[in-house]
């Protein structure tokens, strides 16, 4: 199984630190919005019309107290499906 697999409601983890990339409203280019490892959840999954077969998944990141933030815009290559492991 991999990320593209997943359903609405499951578990991931980012994959990278997330960063705003200027496309939030009203956000602030270049704000973290999940670190590295930061479990999250899957709300939505769709496309960019542009892109219709690229999939664009929305997940709300936990913050530090475990309260789920805003929705967040992610690529496959932005999640994981298990947190990484520091060696």
């Amino acid at each position: 199984m991999n990320v593209e697999d997943l359903e609405l409601g499951d578990v991931v983890y980012a994959a990278k630190t997330i960063t705003d990339d200027g496309s939030i409203p009203d956000g602030v280019e270049g704000e973290i919005l999940a670190e590295a490892g930061t479990r999250g959840v899957i709300t939505l999954i769709g496309h960019v019309e542009e892109e219709p077969n690229r999939s664009v998944f929305l997940v709300r990141f936990e913050d530090k107290d475990m309260n789920l933030g805003n929705p967040v815009g992610c690529w496959v290559e932005d999640l994981a499906m298990e947190p990484k492991t520091i060696n």
